[in-house]
């Protein structure tokens, strides 16, 4: 499968956490793998890189907050660039998901 795949299922995970509410970049982490029932881990090393270019994109929006445990931490929001862009990715990796079923079956 291609890298921009790949890509498109980070930023699906991340858009879908966002989707539920504003969320710093370890909560983000937390969620994906307590959603996937720890199958799915989101490293810090793709994480930051991805929030950075998705809010650079206008998908998402951040500000400093303190956490729950009153640490400083950047908290990002899904804006209404980034709902749309969230269906797009639903649907794109649902097609792409159905596809790959088709092959396994038939292969």
């Amino acid at each position: 499968m291609a890298n921009d795949k790949l890509q498109g299922a980070l930023d699906l995970l991340i858009l879908k956490v966002l989707a539920r509410g504003p969320e710093h970049g370890y909560g983000i982490t937390v969620r994906v793998k307590q959603f996937s029932e720890e199958a799915l881990q989101v490293e810090e090393g793709s994480l930051y890189p991805a929030l950075h270019r998705m809010e650079q994109a206008g998908w998402i929006s951040a500000a400093w907050k303190p956490s729950e445990n009153n640490r400083r931490a950047k908290y990002y929001r899904l804006t209404a660039k980034g709902r749309k862009r969230l269906g797009e990715e639903q649907a794109n990796w649902t097609r792409v998901t159905e596809a790959v079923a088709k092959v396994l079956r038939f292969a």
